[in-house]
């Protein structure tokens, strides 16, 4: 099994879409990466094929030239962070949880907004005099 930015590879897939479990590395990045090592590594060889040598290379250019998994989490998390902490119009959507690039939140967005919470449709209290 390749391991490769700190990650285990599936061993029976093409390395081109095996790469693409990395985060940060999709179809364009991919093809790209395996361009660049056009002589050494074919998009079509499974990972299980490959050797120490070819997965050592991989794992240099990937190092150098991008950033994947946490490295690139960490500095995600650090732009919201940022936006959240100069009260910014998108930190303040981020601190809130609600969406983010102007989508309409009085329908939908349910899937930031969690489930519904009912509002004022609970039981009504007994008055004093007992009745409702």
């Amino acid at each position: 099994m390749a391991r490769v930015a700190g990650m285990d590879l599936p061993k029976n897939k093409r390395i081109d879409v095996a790469l693409r479990y990395l985060y940060g590395i999709g179809r364009a990045n991919s093809a790209e990466l395996l361009g660049k090592l056009s002589g050494a590594v074919k998009p079509e060889t499974r990972v299980k094929d490959l050797t120490e040598s070819q997965v050592s290379l991989i794992n240099n250019l990937i190092t150098k030239e991008y950033k994947v998994e946490g490295e690139l989490r960490r500095e995600l998390q650090a732009n919201v962070q940022r936006l959240a902490e100069i009260g910014s119009y998108r930190g303040v959507r981020h601190r809130r949880n609600l969406p983010v690039r102007g989508q309409r939140t009085k329908t939908n967005a349910r899937t930031r907004r969690g489930r519904r919470k009912t509002v004022g449709a609970g039981k009504a209290e007994k008055s004093p005099t007992g009745k409702a």
